[in-house]
């Protein structure tokens, strides 16, 4: 039964792919939830998806989004508090650019405190990936120094809040115009890495990388001993040589995570986290989402070309027209 509007891909390509047509509405499942949506967050998977590089799981709705906020209009079942009429933001596999999205109960965060509806869309996807690897997976000690690749994307803006939050000395990478805006979000020191080797001044304990193949030498160069590197993207390349020598002299490790293809179960477990150690900071006013700009859904081409020239700052989301 034809339903709602959704941004579908029409075939792997460029952002021309993205079409605003109608599909059949979800229904949610038992221990799931149907948000109306009022917006939801890009990002960069969304991207490889539309060029056909990334698929959602199985089971996901073959339409890109992986984070969005709205209203609970229906639940599936299952013992949880969840009600119709609460206000969500919520992380799931698929499925975000539509009027209507499931969401799994343990993958529900209330909107929080003092931030608007449509912006908490931008809040699952940075909040679960820098909090799951740079407290779970690198556990981030306070005085400890972070290096944040890619400072001025939206996981770059968001780890840089999160880890000046936690006690860290913040260093960031970002592009010269992006570097007053980084600075008062609470980076410590900026690096313009198109005139600048950060490995041959920075000495970090802890690397939040979405470069890959292309940075893997310098960040290990630049760790400090018993420093931990975690990769989280391949924006420079998936393949690079790794000189185990100057990982051992250093006692140092090298983590590879994603989120996407993670269980329910370890997504409800990142989720809990977030909900317990960062949802309070943002309550307090001590981080918070950073929105770029906010495209209307069925423009969600336009917010593709955004993303893809880098020239924004924190998060594009897309909103209900």
């Amino acid at each position: 039964m034809v339903g709602m509007r959704a941004i579908t891909i029409e075939q792997p390509g460029g952002p021309e792919a993205l079409r605003w047509t109608e599909v059949p509405d979800p229904v949610p499942a038992p221990d799931e939830v149907l948000i109306e949506v009022c917006a939801a967050g890009v990002n960069r998977a969304d991207l490889l998806q539309r060029q056909g590089h990334y698929p959602p799981p199985a089971g996901a709705p073959p339409y890109p989004g992986m984070e969005v906020s709205g209203r609970i209009v229906a639940v599936g079942g299952g013992s949880h508090h969840w009600q119709v009429g609460q206000d969500v933001c919520a992380l799931i596999s698929g499925g975000g650019y539509a009027e209507l999205a499931v969401a799994p109960v343990g993958q529900l965060l209330p909107v929080p405190r003092n931030v608007p509806v449509e912006d908490a869309a931008a809040l699952p996807e940075v909040a679960a990936t820098v909090f799951s690897n740079v407290v779970d997976v690198a556990g981030i000690r306070p005085g400890e120094t972070l290096l944040v690749h890619g400072g001025g994307s939206g996981i770059g803006t968001f780890a840089v809040q999160l880890g000046k939050a936690l006690g860290a000395h913040v260093v960031t990478t970002a592009r010269q115009g992006k570097h007053e805006a980084l600075t008062r979000l609470g980076a410590d020191r900026v690096i313009d890495y198109t005139v600048e080797d950060f490995s041959a001044t920075v000495k970090a304990d802890v690397i939040l990388d979405i470069i890959g193949g292309a940075y893997l030498a310098g960040n290990v160069k630049a760790l400090n001993e018993g420093g931990r590197l975690v990769v989280i993207g391949m924006q420079g390349g998936r393949k690079a040589e790794l000189d185990l020598g100057a990982l051992l002299a250093k006692r140092g490790s090298v983590f590879a995570t994603a989120l996407r293809s993670r269980s329910l179960a370890q997504k409800a477990s990142i989720i809990r986290g977030v909900r317990e150690e960062v949802w309070p900071l943002i309550d307090e006013g001590l981080i918070g989402p950073v929105v770029h700009s906010r495209v209307p859904l069925p423009d969600a081409t336009e917010a593709h070309r955004l993303m893809e020239s880098s020239e924004h700052f924190g998060k594009i989301i897309l909103t209900r027209p």
